[in-house]
This record gives C-alpha cells, structure tokens and sequence, in this order.
C-alpha cells in the first residue's frame, strides 16, 4: 500500500505544504539569484528519472556562467557567487525541486538523478535505482553522500529501492535535517563538477 499509493499521496501532500510555506523565502532567493546571475536564478537539466523517463531538473543556480578568453567556463570556486555559496552551504538550492516531486517526476525521498550520460555505463545491478522515482535526498545521502565512493553509493541506491517503506523513508528525513542543521556533507552540489563515472570506479 505504502509503495502504490502512499508514498506518492505525502509525497504530493506535503511539497504542496512546503511550498506554500517557504513561497516567500522562495520568491527572495529568485530576486537575488536572478541579481547574482543576470537574470538565470534557476539551473535546469535533464535527468533520468523512474524507469529511465527524462525530465528536467530544477535547481537554484549558485553558479554563473563566466568563461575565459577561449570560451571555456572558468572553474566552479571562481564562478560561484557570493549569495550561490550561501544557498549551496544551507542546502536551499535543493528547494526548486519541490516542483518536480508535486508533479510527480520525483519523490522527497529516492536515489539521487544522476546525469544522463552515465545511463549506458550501469551494470544491471545499478540500473535498479531506477525502478523508483528519484529523490531530493536518499539513503546514500545520510550515508556518506560525496564522502562515499560511486560503488558505494549503488549500493546504497539499489539497497533503499528494494527495502524502503514508511519507517525508513521518516528515518532519512531525520537524518537529512540533521546533517542540513550540522551543515554536514552539504557542500557540493550536481551544479559542481565531481568525479565522473565512467563504470568501473
């Protein structure tokens, strides 16, 4: 019951809630991002989500979009902005995302939308953590999250697809406040460059 219809009615339920609530914090933070990034307060892409559905992500953008002489985009400490790094650090360039969850595309609590890119590299194992919607925030997310290797964090994707009910969906969403409120592991965001997977690291 909770996996057919639950999930996905608190899932609607409450990104309804908290946008509403956090609507004007939400409408300050596009002002002053749209300043900081000439008028592009939003960072969007496509990802893949359950059963390997593309949609587009929608993210505050803490970054600009500066290059150098040769057009190449400087790297990402030189292109953060100054209200970007605050957003990042406080983890609300994650609340965007509340959008997708209310329309469906992706749940509160799911493996993390990676990049379309690394789709042909999954084995068959990893594919799993598409058999689920994705999520602002997961099991590999209180376990590590980029501290973790990409093995590591499959297992953690396919482990939370194949066991995740109510108590452990509530479990992650006490262990994502407190590391929000510790600022633990909330330093890098998927607008940042990281490792890239390439299917054997």
């Amino acid at each position: 019951m909770y996996k057919f219809f639950i999930k996905r009615s608190l899932d609607f339920s409450a990104s309804l809630i908290l946008l509403i609530f956090i609507s004007p914090v939400f409408i300050v933070l596009i002002l002053f991002l749209a300043i900081a990034n000439q008028g592009k307060p939003f960072f969007v892409q496509r990802r893949p989500g359950k059963n390997e559905k593309i949609f587009s992500i929608i993210k505050f953008k803490t970054m600009n979009d500066r290059k150098d002489a040769q057009g190449n985009l400087l790297p990402d400490k030189d292109r953060i902005t100054k209200v970007g790094a605050f957003v990042r650090k406080t983890s609300l360039d994650e609340i965007p995302q509340l959008i997708n969850v209310l329309i469906g595309e992706m749940s509160l609590i799911g493996p993390r939308p990676l990049i379309i890119e690394y789709l042909p590299v999954y084995n068959d194992v990893q594919k799993k953590r598409h058999d689920v919607r994705p999520g602002i925030t997961g099991w590999a997310q209180v376990n590590g999250r980029n501290s973790i290797t990409w093995k590591k964090k499959f297992e953690y994707d396919v482990w939370y697809v194949e066991h995740y009910n109510l108590v452990l969906d509530a479990k992650i969403i006490g262990l994502t406040l407190k590391k929000v409120i510790q600022k633990k592991d909330v330093n890098l965001s998927e607008e940042e460059t990281s490792e890239y997977f390439n299917g054997k690291n």
